[in-house]
């Protein structure tokens, strides 16, 4: 029979040593891992999605307001009206402004989109904006996480099947699961340095819809700007597809204002300005990149000029005036003096003028009525608007106005 073993000083010496070191590992990590910087707050019962509106009210008066410093325009997910601001991203009731849920991290929010049912909140860390998180609108809680390599800056926007996140040097396309679709520009990663078609390209200016992701980008050594049509979910992700990419030669190159405006179906907008006696033009171009039609505006865009998806063609908000394009991008009508884009309600496109809201049917751009609204001081451009039921939302810098009736 075997003797049975018997602990000696040495062996508990060092199984306390073990211990010691598990716990200090284990401390290490929390200090430094993303939860200890998160705190999240989940709604108790999942926030009801209110009617659509049958009829634009008459009258409208604040109902509340709120900060809202980490997004350009008013965002709504399912019934909650959603506000970003620092490090916090809140699911608010329309109503009141209550937060019903809220997710906080110690890091800077680089944006948020509203998509598939949840608001996508991209943080910046050492990486860039580079953590990406889901949260489901009703309750607040997480869906899904992404990190990835990223600008310290980005523009994210959702074009209806894809979210973009779009950086100066690099942009990615992440599907309903947050998987990435494609990635674009620069790449870290030794071994796919060469499966980018160029390198060392600016990105100026991007859009994208579920057949064609389009990008303007400045390429060393190139003469012109050059204008890029890709396929948004290739086979590889880390090997994109172009269906077509060619500089922009035509165009004056030192005075000229060019921007990536949107994309419709595999159809792009680009805002050109080239300094030349025609003037301003959205210019369209087909699925591969080729010129399809020019269409003159009167006047120059503004910097902070924003486009937005209304129906099924698009408001174009040019710093003076509110320009309605069809799908294809045509002008039809336009209204002066508006303060912004503009939204779509119970058949109508509210436009934000100044002291009111005009009410204007979407097919000829008549004016039907207009809403007196006293903005009290705030009335900054662009205002840009949302609506969720009966409630109508403006962003007025950096701070989300509910309006009711």
């Amino acid at each position: 029979m075997l003797a049975p073993e018997r602990r000696t000083r040495g062996d508990l010496a060092v199984a306390a040593a073990i211990v010691v070191a598990i716990v200090v590992a284990a401390t290490l990590i929390w200090l430094h891992s993303d939860a200890r910087g998160t705190t999240s707050i989940t709604a108790g019962t999942p926030i009801p999605v209110p009617a659509a509106a049958v009829q634009v009210p008459d009258r409208l008066a604040e109902l509340w307001h709120a900060p809202d410093g980490a997004i350009d325009a008013p965002l709504t997910v399912d019934g909650a009206v959603v506000t970003a601001d620092d490090g916090t991203v809140t699911g608010r009731d329309p109503q009141t402004g209550n937060a019903l849920w809220s997710y906080q991290r110690n890091m800077p929010l680089c944006g948020v989109a509203s998509a598939w049912h949840s608001a996508i909140a991209v943080y910046r860390d050492r990486r860039g904006c580079s953590q990406v998180t889901a949260l489901d609108g009703a309750t607040g809680l997480r869906k899904g996480h992404r990190t990835s390599e990223a600008d310290d800056s980005v523009h994210v926007t959702f074009d209806g099947t894809y979210v973009m996140s779009q950086g100066p040097t690099r942009l990615e396309l992440w599907r309903y699961d947050l998987v990435r679709t494609i990635e674009y520009g620069h790449v870290d990663a030794p071994v796919n340095s060469h499966s980018q078609p160029r390198s060392g390209c600016d990105l100026l200016s991007a859009a994208s819809s579920s057949s064609r992701l389009t990008v303007l980008e400045r390429c060393p050594d190139e003469p012109a700007l050059r204008l890029t049509i890709l396929n948004p979910a290739p086979k590889d992700s880390q090997k994109p597809e172009e269906y077509g990419s060619s500089t922009l030669t035509n165009i004056v190159a030192a005075p000229a204002d060019v921007r990536v405006l949107a994309v419709s179906g595999d159809r792009t907008a680009v805002y050109i300005d080239g300094g030349s006696s025609s003037g301003p033009v959205i210019a369209t171009y087909d699925g591969s990149g080729k010129a399809v039609a020019q269409f003159p505006l009167t006047a120059p865009l503004a910097p902070n000029a924003t486009i937005e998806k209304v129906g099924v063609g698009f408001t174009l908000w040019t710093g003076t005036q509110l320009v309605a394009l069809r799908s294809d991008f045509a002008p039809i009508w336009a209204i002066n003096g508006a303060l912004g884009p503009g939204v779509l309600m119970a058949a109508s496109v509210l436009v934000p003028i100044p002291g009111a809201i005009a009410v204007v049917d979407p097919v000829t751009g008549q004016l039907r009525s207009q809403i007196p609204l006293d903005r009290k001081g705030t009335e900054t451009t662009p205002i840009t608007m949302a609506v969720l039921g009966n409630v109508v939302l403006e962003q007025r810098g950096k701070e989300v106005f509910a309006l009711g009736s």
